[in-house]
């Protein structure tokens, strides 16, 4: 079973699952779908031109006025939608698949920020003049379909094909996305949610750690040296007893405090790197470990962090989950990315959805443009291979 994670950026409407069949005599479902299209268009265009029109004349007719940009503003804001709807129709009738361009950004800057946003937003803009330039167009798709259907039916199937095939390129190139820069700008948007969510869940991890391990022993260890104190004068071996046990309660603590700033970020890892770091957590395993770091210099601390965490995170699932009998860690460099890859000798099965944690290091992999494959067939081995962008740490070379 082979995963990868994230999903691969959104198609821009030209893939060859949207071409239709080839063309054939006979009237077929596909060809009674595009003759559908064609006399569509005159209603849909002439809708579409008489908003247009009225949106634009009223908007800068009275632009002069408090009213006017407004107007404008909410007309743009409308023409997304009937943008929406011209995608729905070829995408229905067209087998056309096309993305929807992200929506406006959200910004609680009032109503300023609102109308600037919509003032000058590309896609609606382009929907304007999809709109303008379909009422010609229109009329013209009408006339010869309705025209050949009675006089030209045998060859109706290529005339519907060749004016289709230019309603395709025309909502290809006005309403689709923008560009990859904006479906770029929507990915990033989407794992920056991402990003806030795992930051969220850490800060609640450590409160609770702090609150559950280290706060409640040192609380414990007031009350105890307390006690003792009151007790210093009356009972001295009594007294020395519980600072005894006050002493143990601190080493507890300590150890706590640091296996939790070892979990923020370990000092190994700012002092030697990720070989070290790595070999480190191997050590830990209950499984045997080999680790191979091929990496003439270090990465950027927040990628090498990343590194750290996954291969933490893996190593543990080998550990409790995996029942192998040894395992391995390979980091290297290739151009501009950082690959890692874990195998073991397990059961296999693991999956992104198993509950081990891995959708997780999904996610936060795919917030930094990383890649996380999984191939884990049932009976083993489990290979897990890791992908993140190369940033250079300046001015420090590799330790």
């Amino acid at each position: 079973m082979t995963e990868r994670i994230p999903p691969a950026a959104a198609s821009d409407g030209s893939s060859d699952g949207d071409r239709p069949p080839a063309v054939r005599l006979a009237l077929d479902p596909v060809t009674w779908k595009e003759i559908s299209h064609l006399l569509v268009n005159l209603p849909a265009s002439i809708v579409g031109f008489v908003y247009a029109v009225t949106m634009l004349a009223t908007g800068a007719g009275l632009a002069v006025t408090v009213v006017g940009l407004p107007l404008l503003a909410a007309g743009l804001r409308g023409s997304r939608q009937l943008g929406k709807l011209e995608r729905e129709r070829a995408r229905r009738l067209l087998g056309l698949r096309i993305d929807e361009p992200s929506p406006l950004p959200v910004r609680r800057t009032g109503f300023f920020g609102w109308l600037w946003s919509s003032l000058k937003d590309p896609v609606g803009w382009r929907a304007v003049l999809y709109d303008l330039i379909r009422l010609p167009w229109g009329i013209a798709t009408f006339t010869i379909t309705l025209v050949s259907l009675f006089v030209l039916w045998p060859v109706l199937p290529f005339i519907a094909r060749g004016l289709t095939n230019v309603d395709r390129a025309m909502v290809r190139g006005l309403l689709s996305p923008s560009d990859e820069l904006e479906r770029r700008i929507a990915e990033l948007e989407s794992d920056r949610g991402v990003v806030v969510d795992t930051a969220a869940a850490d800060l609640r991890r450590i409160e609770r750690d702090l609150h559950d391990g280290a706060q409640a022993r040192l609380v414990n260890l007031a009350m105890g040296l307390g006690l003792a104190k009151e007790k210093l004068l009356e009972d001295p071996d009594a007294a020395a007893s519980m600072v005894d046990e006050a002493h143990g309660e601190v080493k507890l603590a300590l150890q706590e405090l640091r296996d939790l700033a070892r979990g923020i970020h370990p000092a190994v890892l700012t002092d030697r790197g990720l070989d070290a770091a790595l070999s480190a957590i191997a050590s830990r395993c209950t499984v045997p470990v080999k680790v191979t770091t091929e990496l003439e210099t270090r990465p950027a601390a927040a990628i090498e962090g990343i590194a750290y965490f996954t291969v933490s995170e893996l190593l543990q699932n080998v550990s409790k989950h995996s029942g192998a009998r040894s395992a391995s860690v390979d980091v290297w460099r290739t151009d501009e990315r950082l690959l890692i890859q874990v195998r073991d000798d397990g059961r296999g099965g693991a999956g992104v959805d198993g509950g081990t944690g891995m959708a997780g290091l999904a996610d936060r992999l795919g917030a930094v443009d990383g890649l996380f494959v999984v191939d884990s067939p049932v009976g083993g081995p489990t290979v897990i291979t890791a992908e993140l962008p190369w940033r250079d740490r300046r001015n420090e070379p590799a330790r």
